[in-house]
């Protein structure tokens, strides 16, 4: 797979996807959106792979935004296309049934946050900061920083965010759950992949069927993704992982899961 943008690197089961443009921040322009889209599919197939972080290259940014110069002559139809495109990606990456993890290193503005939010947890270094500033160059938010980040944070701290387009730091992120955790930054890769091998010690089925219901209910009454999780725990006790795991816990050994 030739990229441009993005580095990869795969390591025991861990794929490390790096923005890869320091030298202007690690905008998204749409190429990168593409390469995203591309690296998602193929880390999905791979079943070598079972869990996926993105983080950005050098010591200052995660991602700084969209990449101005590729969007600021756009029509009113380029723009729909831009957003769409921004959503399809997002929510590929809520799709896959591999834990999706952003390590963001810095700045994580506009479409940084946006793709922080389109993964499963965001481990931030204590130099983090977080912000939707397309307010100030007259556009919004479109890729998810105001409608996920108001069901993420709160509609006060969304509307917040996205009118003064004023950062938050990662502390102020973790308090107002935006950020899963905050880590020394020079901590942040090596604790962001602890914390994958947690997940990855668990069920590979459980994990799958948590992260289906998780995004599926999100936008339902309680009552109807109860009914989700009646259907998906038959699923989950006709597999062989349950077997394992249980069979392992009365046994006092530690399982062996193989995802089946």
């Amino acid at each position: 797979m030739e990229l441009k943008n993005l580095k990869l690197e795969v390591e025991d089961g861990i794929a490390v996807v790096t923005v890869n443009r320091p030298e202007s921040l690690n905008p998204l322009n749409r190429e990168t959106m593409g390469e995203i889209q591309q690296v998602a599919q193929a880390l999905e197939e791979d079943g070598s792979v079972k869990a996926v972080i993105f983080t950005g290259a050098g010591d200052k940014s995660f991602v700084a935004g969209a990449d101005i110069k590729d969007v600021k002559d756009l029509t009113a139809l380029g723009g729909l296309d831009l957003v769409t495109m921004g959503h399809r990606t997002f929510e590929q990456l809520n799709r896959m049934t591999k834990p999706v993890i952003a390590a963001v290193n810095g700045y994580c503005f506009g479409g940084g946050l946006e793709l922080a939010m389109g993964c499963d947890f965001i481990i931030a270094s204590e130099r983090a900061s977080f912000g939707v500033p397309e307010a100030k160059i007259g556009v919004f938010a479109g890729w998810g920083g105001v409608q996920r980040l108001a069901r993420r944070v709160g509609t006060a701290w969304a509307i917040q965010m996205n009118m003064t387009g004023d950062p938050i730091d990662a502390q102020t992120a973790l308090r107002i759950n935006l950020a899963n955790l905050v880590v020394p930054h020079d901590q942040l890769l090596a604790e962001t992949k602890k914390i994958a091998r947690r997940i990855m010690a668990n069920a590979p089925v459980a994990i799958r069927l948590i992260k289906s219901l998780v995004y599926a209910g999100e936008g339902m009454p309680v009552a109807n993704a109860l009914v989700m999780d009646v259907h998906a725990a038959g699923v989950a006790f006709s597999t062989a992982d349950q077997r394992e795991g249980m069979n392992a816990f009365v046994e006092k050994r530690k399982p062996n899961f193989q995802g089946k």
